[in-house]
């Protein structure tokens, strides 16, 4: 039998490991605590006994606050405070590794310890960062939304891809996931996942048309770069970006956008690396960091600016006042000590790229000229435009890129160099090309409205085939669906849905228009080109005018209406026929069905009387409500029988021998 004297020195010798244990736990930082405790450490009492603070700083709508640490203990006082704020919103995030590690945390503990409080709790921080997510695939730093550049996309410490991380760990059952959501769930994580890669993508910056990397925030709106904190310009990120990549890199069977993404960036990394400059800290006797220098020295390690300039890459530095500096040495010893304006993190992506490269090379269709775009992943490409970026250039053969059913939201561009080719839609329905962008949101001055476009044709020879093209931002202004600047163009049993200037049909080239839809407010149809509407429907959403030409002096034909019914809503009943966006105007309808919405007098002169001059404004047999030739303005013309012969569809679009009848192959 101990002796008790030996007894009372094993007690105080395991008090004292009891106690050093609890010290090192409370010493460690809550992010360390997470990641390197070993997974015997997670089935202890202590880990469970942490896991209840745990459940009790998460809010009710399933996040969490930043940078608690979680593992020290609560008093009874500070518990019942904390029940008590549940229902408080307003510190809920992503930043930080909020919510993702404390949602990691829960996993690994339920996995040793499977207490159904902890699933609950993981699956109601996933369902927070399914409903925090934009449309537009992007995460905002806080959720409900703050003001300031908190709402922004935030890529800043990695917080939106902390959270993509995570969602493609629960997704594929990765370690340390331990809980596996409802397959009604994994389908809303496989398609935020999706809507991530794409805003990704998307806010790429291109500087000078080419892409590089990304700003540590951008607009949720625009999708452009913004500033955060005063010192957090505008700017591009050596940081930030290092870890967007490396996640791209990992993803499995990348498309062909992905990896011309990687490609860029890392173009990018070599570009703007910096390999004479070095680092040192200058310590007191104490050994306190007093001051930061950067030292000229050849053939270091490669460091990169953590913010750099968006047109140039010149590294900038700032102070709290929001004032750029050139060089570190510009600011204060504050800013200097404070932050870390020099990071290493992109060489982790050079490290890995070649070996990365030789697996991931741009993926060539077994048809180069019949394509097919697919949402699913079924197809040779997800994504539209990335479907015409990899066509040839000026080919000899028409390329057909087949569109299969979904909701496409991109801004898409035809390229002057893609000609012959033919967007075909699996159905004018359900096929859907849509974008948000309108006026005010472009802010690029007066000219704004020519930057809108969901769709714009600067190729000769295109066809768009069974498509919606819609702009989709609402009645706030100019906001450009399709926008067609190129010749021999047919746009054939299409929907071209928005509202002021839906359709830009300009240039100095033919276009022809058969079998569509097209709706819209003010001058929804306007612009310069020879365009040839048959059997369309032109529907009116407001009071206002349809056509707005622009045609050039001496040119032939503006817009001819053939066979064509106009229609509006129910409570429409002022609207023109058109009014001249230019001095000479042409527009004629042939044989239209007019409805009562159409104003009797048909035309107005933009409040321009010596339009009425030069402009062109003419009808042949227009029928319905709104047929009213006695009372049109006595400066537009009701064609004779004679005169119409002349308005044939190979006088209008035909240009010589060779091509004259383009149209009819359409």
């Amino acid at each position: 039998m101990l002796k008790f004297k030996t007894i009372k020195t094993i007690i105080i010798v395991l008090l004292f490991v009891t106690t050093a244990k609890a010290q090192l736990v409370n010493d460690l930082s809550w992010r360390n605590l997470i990641y390197k405790s070993s997974p015997t450490w997670y089935a202890s009492d202590e880990a469970k006994a942490i896991a209840e603070n745990v459940l009790l700083y998460q809010r009710d709508n399933g996040c969490w606050p930043k940078n608690i640490l979680m593992h020290l203990p609560l008093s009874e006082k500070e518990k019942k405070e904390l029940i008590a704020s549940k229902s408080t919103l307003k510190d809920c995030t992503i930043d930080n590794g909020a919510t993702s590690q404390e949602m990691i945390f829960l996993s690994k503990l339920y996995q040793q310890n499977p207490d159904e409080r902890y699933k609950k709790a993981f699956l109601s921080g996933l369902n927070y960062l399914l409903e925090a997510q934009y449309e537009n695939g992007g995460w905002p730093q806080f959720y409900p939304l703050k003001k300031g550049y908190s709402s922004h996309i935030t890529y800043n410490d990695d917080a939106m891809i902390n959270v993509l991380n995570l969602l493609k760990d629960i997704k594929l059952q990765n370690k340390p996931i331990s809980i596996r959501p409802s397959d009604e769930l994994l389908q809303k994580i496989e398609i935020a996942i999706n809507k991530g890669i794409d805003c990704i993508l998307k806010t790429q910056y291109l500087q000078n048309g080419i892409p590089t990397s990304w700003c540590a925030q951008h607009n949720e709106f625009t999708l452009l770069p913004e500033a955060a904190r005063s010192f957090e310009l505008a700017s591009l990120s050596g940081g930030e970006s290092a870890k967007i990549v490396l996640f791209l890199m990992a993803i499995e069977n990348p498309s062909n956008k992905v990896i011309t993404a990687v490609n860029n960036a890392v173009a990018w990394f070599e570009k703007t690396k910096i390999t004479n400059l070095k680092e040192e800290l200058i310590v007191d006797e104490k050994g306190k960091v007093i001051e930061k220098i950067m030292i000229p020295s050849q053939n270091e390690k490669p460091i990169w600016a953590r913010f750099m300039e968006l047109e140039n890459n010149k590294p900038i530095f700032c102070d709290r006042d929001g004032i750029k500096k050139e060089t570190i040495a510009e600011i204060t010893l504050e800013r200097r000590l404070g932050y870390a304006w020099y990071v290493n993190a992109p060489q982790k992506v050079l490290d890995i790229y070649e070996k990365w490269k030789l697996k991931n090379v741009i993926k060539k269709p077994n048809d180069e000229t019949n394509l097919v775009v697919a949402l699913d992943g079924s197809g040779d490409f997800t994504s539209i435009q990335e479907a015409i970026d990899q066509s040839r250039a000026f080919p000899y053969d028409r390329i057909t890129i087949f569109i299969k059913n979904g909701i496409y939201k991109e801004k898409i561009k035809i390229h002057e160099w893609n000609t012959n080719i033919t967007l075909l839609g699996e159905s004018k329905e359900k096929t859907i090309i849509t974008f948000d962008d309108y006026f005010n949101k472009m802010g690029l001055g007066r000219n704004s409205t020519f930057y809108t476009y969901t769709l714009l044709v600067q190729a000769d020879d295109t066809v768009l085939k069974n498509l919606t093209i819609e702009n989709s931002s609402g009645e706030i202004g100019q906001a450009v669906a399709l926008s067609v600047t190129s010749n021999r163009v047919g746009v054939i049993n299409c929907n071209l849905l928005g509202n002021q200037d839906t359709l830009y049909a300009t240039g100095t080239g033919k276009q022809y228009y058969k079998d569509c839809y097209i709706e819209g407010t003010t001058d929804f149809i306007f612009g310069s080109a020879t365009a040839f509407f048959e059997n369309c429907q032109i529907h009116s959403k407001k009071d206002s005018y349809i056509t707005a030409a622009s045609t050039p002096k001496d040119t032939h034909f503006g817009y001819v209406f053939k066979n064509c019914k106009l229609t509006a809503n129910e409570q429409i009943r002022k609207v023109y026929l058109g009014r001249p966006w230019r001095n000479y105007a042409k527009t004629v309808f042939l044989n239209c069905e007019l409805g009562s919405h159409i104003l009797p007098e048909g035309w107005h002169n933009w409040s321009k009387p010596e339009a009425e001059k030069t402009t062109f404004y003419a009808e042949y047999e227009s029928r319905g409500e709104g047929a009213n030739s006695k009372a049109r303005v006595n400066w537009s013309y009701q064609l004779s029988k004679r005169d119409v012969k002349n308005y044939t569809i190979q006088n209008i679009l035909g240009e010589n021998e060779s091509n004259k009848k383009w149209y009819e192959k359409l």
